[in-house]
């Protein structure tokens, strides 16, 4: 019998699966990376032949199952229409197969040495979560606020009374040995242009979410942004907040891969996805989400992921962390995120209702940001050396630590150059190497893709 509300059995033919939590960080970390593709299929065997090629990359590797756009809005009739008809969909829609069907896809595929992760990119996982108990998939990742204001118009509340529940139903899970690991995406907030400061603190207010409503295996994120050395300085910040904040010992970083407008050339994708890999390794952090070659094209196929998932391994074969001797340890993205993290807490014990207040008050406020809840007055913008700056600050509490009102006037010229910034520096550096795109040495692209895998 399924585990579902009210029902804490797992079936009887479920392998009891591991900690997601304890195996990254066990594999990870310490000059170790273990790499994870965005992959999702609707046909359930292309989606088992992603994770087989995953698992068999030469890399540590975990899976992922990534869902489609219907299931991720909860437009269930419409994925069920696109199974009937036999049109293909930019993800698994795994509410709409049959969990038997999933477990076949899954079978001799995860297991102790691989485990599966399901990303949705939903303000309403209700469904989703329904689903990952009944097949006793333990990993998934999102939050109440990174999954509601850059995709949608859900009202924010509604978002984290969503999540509040989802998270309590998961957390069922340790009723039958079953740790339920949750990754949240509060450093990913919009893709670019967010300040790394709030990344930060996005991210350790959403674990304490996770936390808060019963969930004690969890990953936080950050996602690469315009400089390096801004970007360690934030991972730091994120690592130290958290050690000091999160109940927790079973927790892990995970960077992201550049998610702005990507590179054109092979060589400008490579070299950034390697900027990535060595920021994971140079930070400590134990997990890395890949991007591939061919990101500003089209989705990738199987072979780029592949491609992409052990090119991130060679890059944290060849380094190591930094040293943390001499290292300023208030610098000035921890004082930002730690402001940021101070204000929200002090608003109410309760932290759902505090990142509601958070974001009525502004102290909460993400750039560029469409959402209805989003105050919409701080803007940001990438300076002469490629940090990312604060523009405007409306009423986030940053005064003591970066004064207050606006710092820069820009304009919508401004804005589009700041978009590219990181694509023409990246492109620019490949083609600048011999006159011709490069792309490193060792790395061997993969075939073109035949018009069906493009369809995938």
């Amino acid at each position: 019998m399924s585990l579902v509300p009210g029902d804490t059995r797992p079936a009887a033919h479920d392998e009891r699966p591991v900690d997601f939590g304890a195996f990254v960080r066990r594999e990870g970390g310490n000059g170790g990376l273990v790499a994870q593709p965005r992959m999702g299929f609707s046909d359930p065997a292309k989606m088992r032949e992603g994770l087989i090629a995953t698992k068999g990359a030469d890399a540590s590797t975990v899976g992922t199952i990534t869902l489609d756009s219907y299931t991720r809005v909860g437009d269930l009739d419409a994925a069920e229409s696109a199974l009937r008809d036999g049109i293909g969909l930019n993800g698994f829609p795994i509410v709409n197969h049959e969990a038997a069907t999933t477990r076949r896809m899954l079978a001799g595929v995860r297991d102790a040495t691989f485990p599966v992760q399901v990303r949705h990119g939903s303000a309403v996982p209700r469904d989703i979560f329904r689903a990952c108990l009944e097949l006793m998939l333990n990993a998934s990742e999102g939050g109440p606020v990174s999954y509601c204001l850059p995709y949608g118009r859900t009202p924010l509340a509604d978002s984290v009374r969503n999540w509040a529940e989802c998270c309590t139903l998961f957390s069922e899970l340790r009723s039958v040995g079953v740790e339920a690991h949750l990754e949240t995406f509060g450093g990913c907030m919009m893709g670019q242009l967010c300040p790394p400061s709030q990344l930060v603190a996005m991210s350790v207010l959403e674990a304490l979410f996770f936390y808060h409503h019963g969930i004690r295996s969890i990953s936080v994120s950050y996602a690469q942004q315009t400089n390096m050395d801004q970007d360690i300085e934030a991972v730091r910040a994120l690592r130290r907040l958290c050690a000091h904040l999160l109940p927790t010992d079973n927790w892990h970083v995970v960077i992201y891969a550049y998610m702005g407008v990507y590179p054109m050339t092979p060589g400008g994708a490579y070299r950034l996805m390697g900027e990535a890999a060595r920021l994971a390794v140079l930070t400590g952090s134990e997990r890395i989400i890949v991007k591939t070659v061919a990101e500003s094209q089209r989705i990738p196929v199987i072979a780029e992921n592949v491609a992409a998932l052990e090119f991130a391994g060679q890059v944290a074969g060849e380094n190591r962390p930094l040293s943390v001797d001499g290292v300023d340890e208030d610098s000035q993205t921890y004082r930002e995120a730690h402001a940021l993290v101070d204000a929200v807490l002090n608003l109410d014990p309760d932290i759902g209702r505090a990142l509601l207040l958070a974001f009525k008050q502004g102290f909460l406020d993400i750039p560029y940001c469409v959402h209805p809840d989003n105050m919409g007055r701080a803007r940001s913008y990438i300076d002469g050396d490629g940090w990312l700056r604060w523009a405007e600050t409306g009423s986030l509490p940053l005064k003591r630590v970066v004064g207050g009102g606006r710092s820069r006037r820009l304009t919508a010229s401004d804005l589009l150059d700041d978009l590219s910034y990181v694509q023409r520096k990246f492109d620019d550096e490949a083609l600048e190497l011999d006159g011709r795109d490069s792309v490193p040495a060792g790395v061997e692209a993969p075939m073109e893709p035949s018009g069906k895998e493009i369809e995938n």
